[in-house]
C-alpha cells in the first residue's frame, strides 16, 4: 500500500474515533448506528431511520450535525406540507420588479425530515427527486445544493393512521434503513442520572468541509478486487432469483452497496474492501429495497433469510 495512502487512512480511522466518541457524549452507547451514519454520509448516501417514538433519533441527528461544519436544517413533515415549503419558491418582488428565488430548508447541509410518511406523496417525491439530483430546479432555473448535502429522515414504524407509506421506487433512494431501538437498562439509567439536552451544545466541531471532502475521495479511490466485487453482485444477484423475493435489489441498490462498502472499509483503517463487508452491511442496504411475496413476513423472518442468502454464496479467497 502506497505511503502517503496508509497515512490518510490512519488520519481518516483517528479522525471517525473522535467523531464518534463526541456524538456519545450525548447518544449513550449506539456505537453501531453511529458508525453507519458516518458510512452514508462518506458514501453520499441518506438515512431512512424507522423506530418507534422518543428513542433518540432527533437527538442523534442533531448530535451528528453539530459535529460536522456545515448548516443545519430540520422539516416536520405534515399532510399541509407542499414541496415549495422544503425547496423554495420564486416570488415577484415590486421593489426591483423583478422574480426572485427564496431558498426552502433543503439548500442546507444536513437535513432532518422528520415523520417523513406525514406529508403526501407529491411533497415526498419532491425531496427525494432533489436528494438523487444534488440539485432543484424552479421556474426553469436550477439551483445546486450543497456539496455534502445528507437527508436523515425518520418515520414512525408502528403508527399508520394518516400516513403516506414511501413506495419501493422511492426508498431505493436511501442507502440504508436504520433502527435505532430501546437502549439497554444501564444505558437508559445512565440517560436519566445526566442532562443530555444540555451536553448537546457543548459538541465540539470535529469534521471540516475540507475534511469531509479529502474522506470522500479516498472513500472513492478505496480498492475493490475484481473476485470481491463479483462476490457483492452475486449477492444482489441472489435477491433477484429468489422464490420468496416479488422483487430483488435494483442496479442502483448494487452501486449504494459497493460504495457504502468502500466507506465501511475506510473508517475500519482499511484502504480494500473485503467480502465480511459487504456481510456487516447487507442488511441495512437490501432489506428496505426488497419487495416479499409474503407481505406478512416479519422482520426476524426477513432477517433469517438474509443470514441464508449469505451462506449460500460462496466467499471468495483474496
Amino acid at each position: 500500500m502506497d505511503k502517503n495512502n496508509e497515512n490518510a487512512i490512519r488520519e481518516i480511522k483517528e479522525k471517525v474515533d473522535h467523531l464518534i466518541a463526541e456524538v456519545q457524549k450525548v447518544i449513550v452507547g449506539k456505537q453501531p448506528i453511529i458508525e453507519l451514519m458516518f458510512v452514508a454520509l462518506f458514501s453520499g448516501g441518506h438515512i431512512l431511520f424507522e423506530d418507534v417514538p422518543g428513542v433518540g433519533k432527533t437527538l442523534l441527528v442533531k448530535s451528528l450535525a453539530k459535529t460536522i461544519q456545515g448548516d443545519f436544517s430540520r422539516v416536520q413533515f405534515t399532510p399541509d406540507l407542499l414541496p415549495g415549503d422544503i425547496l423554495g419558491f420564486s416570488f415577484y418582488n415590486s421593489k426591483t420588479k423583478d422574480f426572485e428565488f427564496r431558498p426552502g430548508p433543503i439548500f442546507t447541509t444536513i437535513l432532518l425530515a422528520d415523520e417523513i410518511n406525514r406529508t403526501t406523496p407529491r411533497t415526498q417525491a419532491a425531496l427525494l427527486e432533489a436528494m438523487a439530483e444534488k440539485h432543484i430546479t424552479i421556474d426553469d432555473q436550477t439551483y445546486p445544493l450543497d456539496n455534502h448535502f445528507f437527508v436523515l429522515a425518520t418515520q414512525n414504524s408502528i403508527e399508520y393512521e394518516g400516513t403516506y407509506p414511501l413506495p419501493e421506487a422511492q426508498l431505493d433512494r436511501f442507502l440504508f434503513r436504520l433502527h435505532i431501538g430501546y437502549p439497554t437498562f444501564d444505558e437508559e439509567l445512565s440517560l436519566l442520572l445526566d442532562t443530555q439536552e444540555q451536553s448537546l451544545a457543548t459538541l465540539k466541531v470535529i469534521l471540516t468541509n475540507e475534511s469531509l471532502t479529502r474522506i470522500k475521495q479516498t472513500v472513492s479511490t478505496t480498492y475493490l478486487d475484481p473476485s470481491v466485487a463479483r462476490y457483492a453482485l452475486e449477492l444482489v444477484t441472489a435477491t433477484r432469483n429468489h422464490p420468496v423475493i416479488k422483487l430483488g435489489i435494483s442496479p442502483r441498490g448494487s452501486l449504494a452497496f459497493i460504495q457504502s462498502a468502500k466507506a465501511y472499509a475506510v473508517i475500519k483503517g482499511r484502504s480494500y474492501v473485503t467480502p465480511s463487508d459487504f456481510q456487516v452491511l447487507l442488511p441495512f442496504v437490501f432489506k428496505h429495497r426488497l419487495l416479499f411475496h409474503d407481505r406478512s413476513l416479519t422482520d426476524n423472518e426477513i432477517d433469517l433469510l438474509l443470514k441464508d442468502l449469505i451462506k449460500q454464496i460462496s466467499v471468495p479467497v483474496t
